[in-house]
């Protein structure tokens, strides 16, 4: 092929096409789609507190408490059955009927003559009672030590006709400080072993502490895995080496016992001097006396 042919076929014109001729105007393109317009932020202050006002006005009034009228999960619980918290349990689990109906409802308010059955049981609020006993020897928390050693509910039988418990345990030999009450809730929150209330203890020995080993005891210690934190301890003034005080804060006596025994020491005798702020002060071994409201607040706040 030569060039003129090629020249030719490369020159030449071009087949009649199909397209459409590019010489016609195009159609407007469509306007692009515009976000909604901003609004001030005074506007949308003004509409947002509108419609705040406008739900108020369609909210059912709450009803107001009545004097006469307690929470049912307290009711619950000054009824001695369980605390407020694991009431609110058996309420939302439909375990609670007030005068025939099931309640539900959290925060719900009952009188005092409703009838409120728990599980089954009809229940009978009572007030909440405190009592501060000084307890003596031969005296015991348990019930299962045979007709030898009472229990110590014979001491404080005349204070209340309220289903009272000890706080904590207390063997035949350890005397002092022992607080009752009905109070479901102070009774779980004392017993805890995370409680940071303190407790003094007079501690007797069958010899006296050697110092090292009092250092030792103030430094903690670990009795059957756990860590036990001691406040303070201390010989007591004009008294013989065999006399300890203990600060610490369980109220679990066996702890005090093991403390010493661990050392190789007998303990003869221990006494609760101090629990949680409350003292024997004009309080005679074996007898009892209430609370006042102020030390009640000073437990609940701890």
């Amino acid at each position: 092929m030569n060039n003129k042919e090629g020249n030719n076929k490369r020159g030449g014109s071009r087949p009649n096409s199909s397209r459409p001729n590019s010489n016609k105007p195009k159609p407007p393109m469509a306007k692009r789609a515009q976000g909604p317009k901003k609004v001030k932020p005074e506007v949308k202050a003004a509409q947002e507190a509108a419609a705040e006002k406008f739900r108020k006005q369609n909210q059912p009034a709450k009803r107001q408490k009545a004097s006469d009228e307690i929470r049912l999960n307290k009711y619950i619980s000054n009824s001695g059955v369980c605390s407020r918290r694991d009431a609110d349990i058996y309420i939302q689990s439909g375990n609670v009927k007030v005068n025939g109906t099931v309640v539900t409802e959290m925060g719900y308010l009952v009188k005092l003559n409703d009838v409120v059955n728990f599980d089954g049981v009809t229940l009978t609020p009572e007030k909440k009672e405190y009592i501060l006993l000084n307890k003596p020897k031969n005296f015991t928390t348990a019930f299962d030590e045979g007709q030898e050693y009472r229990n110590v509910l014979e001491l404080v039988r005349g204070a209340t006709n309220a289903k009272i418990a000890a706080v904590g345990r207390m063997d035949k030999n350890t005397t002092g400080l022992l607080l009752f009450t009905n109070d479901t809730d102070m009774i779980r929150k004392f017993t805890l072993p995370n409680q940071k209330s303190p407790k003094i203890y007079q501690v007797s020995l069958d010899k006296n502490l050697k110092f090292e080993d009092l250092e030792k005891i103030s430094k903690g210690l670990v009795l059957d895995g756990h860590r036990v934190f001691v406040e303070e301890v201390s010989y007591i003034d004009n008294e013989p080496k065999s006399e300890v005080g203990l600060k610490l804060r369980t109220s679990n006596v066996k702890v005090v016992r093991a403390i010493f025994e661990s050392f190789e020491y007998n303990v003869l005798r221990i006494d609760r001097v101090s629990f949680a702020g409350l003292t024997k002060k004009n309080l005679p071994r074996g007898n009892w006396r209430f609370l006042t409201d102020q030390e009640i607040i000073n437990l609940k706040n701890m």
